[in-house]
């Protein structure tokens, strides 16, 4: 548990001013979650449905597809240009003014979501929201990462991908409630579900005046007196003390590192120097795999069409849809907790990310052998032994969605918010964050025409095979970097490539300034300025 590994650690450094801060951007996660929740149960409402005539008799299946998919992929259209914002504003307003600038955009976005009657003004309020909802996975595990101390960073950027499905799981109980309950003839059956995001955006909101900058970001702009108080607030320790003072000096050696052997602060020449050295690129190609591979694990085609993969599994009520649904996100938000709390900084990113994809392929290779041997035909009555196979059917998605929690969720903001520099992490983020929803679309628009064109049972699959590939280049590729200082995270991508995934965390000790200072005291038999646990 992570709290075994802070017995080295001042006590005061797990406070409420840190938790605070946590919290705030942590829940972040939950716009990006309302979001898909949301869109995953209002587009199976007869409300909704009705509202913007997606079961028009004269279209033809493949155009109603296209309706339905580019109303459930706009925001990840906004969502690119969100990322893209967020990496050219969040390092020049900071962290803190960027959230609400987010914040923002995202509920005027809601607000034209709300109001729309037909489907342009749907699409334009969903690009708006997407606009801030981008900006939320590039601030939110960065920031996180820069103020977290290192054996607790894991959990504290876990929270934001566990919020991720705290968020889904709100809007899936609330689309529940509302099929459940209110007139599949009334537009509040959609629009109330909906208007959920409007309370996290304004609590968020409240929280963004109480939590403080981060100290990485103030030293990076030049104020490093008001880096290193704001520093010693957010841990509760003096000025002087040997911790902040060892924080202190890792980042500002780091920070000098990179200025003395770069030049330039433009955009194109921070770029430049992202594919120009081979750390760099080593970087940018986790980054990018990280996604690619994790998106098309189908985790996001069982989030964003959930109700429609429990009517392919025999369930043919809407009400029923729905809480098979609910319990799905239940489930996800579960195992996404855990996995902060249990393992993410106890066995590794590594041995976590394992275990989550093999939960996963299991589950998409089963889901694809039942629906060869039983395909998706609605009202036609199956056997008892088909009717339990289905069961497990519904299992297989309950363990998929556990599995995407502990593994490639968890994993894919907390490796971008770790491995990149200082000067680099902004823009290495927004680059990797526009991958991610570049990928997330292409996700969602694809599964209604893969269905139609390779099966539901080919689809299945297709994802298994995506699956074992990410095993296979996991093991190789990915560094374990848990317990590490961001700044000694720097110093395994010195590595030759093919030593950094496999050896580096045992090629390169962690070393930092607060570690060496405590060993020297040890060694003199000295006591050290805090209070350990």
């Amino acid at each position: 548990m992570f709290w075994k590994n802070m017995k080295n650690e001042p006590r005061q450094v797990l406070n409420s001013t840190l938790w605070l801060s946590v919290i705030v951007f942590g829940l972040l996660g939950s716009a990006r979650g309302l979001d898909e929740g949301m869109i995953a149960g209002t587009t199976s409402q007869a409300s909704f449905e009705h509202q913007f005539n997606l079961k028009d008799p004269t279209k033809t299946a493949n155009q109603q597809a296209n309706e339905l998919s580019n109303i459930t992929a706009m925001v990840q259209i906004g969502s690119v240009g969100g990322a893209l914002i967020a990496m050219f504003v969040q390092d020049r307003i900071g962290r803190i003014r960027c959230l609400q600038e987010m914040i923002i955009l995202w509920t005027v976005g809601v607000i034209i979501e709300v109001t729309s009657y037909s489907q342009g003004q749907l699409l334009a309020g969903r690009f708006v929201a997407g606009l801030g909802i981008g900006q939320s996975v590039v601030v939110g595990p960065t920031y996180l990462a820069e103020v977290a101390p290192k054996n607790v960073r894991g959990l504290c950027t876990c929270i934001f991908s566990g919020s991720v499905y705290l968020g889904v799981m709100l809007e899936y109980f609330a689309n529940y409630s509302t099929t459940l309950h209110m007139s599949p003839n009334s537009r509040i059956q959609w629009v109330l579900p909906t208007a959920v995001q409007f309370i996290f955006a304004g609590l968020l909101f409240i929280g963004s005046f109480f939590i403080k900058e981060s100290p990485r970001w103030l030293m990076k702009i030049g104020k490093d007196e008001l880096a290193v108080e704001t520093l010693s607030k957010i841990r509760h320790l003096p000025v002087d003390d040997l911790y902040v003072q060892g924080e202190i000096v890792d980042v500002r050696e780091q920070i000098e590192r990179e200025k003395q052997a770069l030049s330039g602060t433009s955009i194109l020449s921070l770029l430049k120097e992202l594919v120009s050295t081979k750390a760099n690129r080593y970087r940018l190609f986790l980054g990018i795999m990280v996604q690619l591979l994790g998106q098309w694990s189908g985790a996001n085609a069982v989030t964003v069409y959930s109700p429609k993969f429990f009517s392919m599994l025999g369930i043919p009520s809407k009400t029923d849809q729905m809480m098979y649904t609910a319990v799905l996100g239940v489930i996800k938000f579960t195992s996404a907790i855990c996995c902060a709390l249990f393992l993410i900084d106890t066995i590794g990113r590594r041995r976590s990310l394992y275990t989550g994809i093999c939960l996963q392929f299991v589950s998409m290779l089963y889901l694809g052998i039942y629906l060869a041997i039983v395909p998706a035909t609605v009202g036609v009555d199956r056997s008892p032994s088909q009717k339990k196979a289905g069961g497990a059917a519904i299992a297989a998605i309950y363990l998929s969605g556990c599995g995407w929690a502990l593994g490639w969720n968890s994993i894919q903001y907390l490796i971008n918010a770790e491995i990149y520099t200082v000067r680099h992490r902004s823009l290495a983020s927004g680059i990797i964050m526009v991958f991610h929803f570049a990928n997330q679309y292409g996700n969602s628009k694809a599964l209604p025409f893969m269905r139609s064109g390779i099966t539901d049972h080919g689809s299945m699959f297709f994802f298994a095979g995506v699956l074992l590939l990410g095993l296979a280049w996991s093991w190789f590729f990915l560094p374990e970097v848990s317990g590490r200082s961001l700044e000694s995270i720097d110093e395994m991508f010195s590595l030759p490539w093919y030593q950094i995934g496999r050896r580096g965390h045992k090629l390169v000790p962690e070393t930092g300034t607060v570690i060496q200072i405590q060993e020297e005291e040890e060694k003199k038999g000295g006591v050290i300025h805090v209070e350990n646990c």
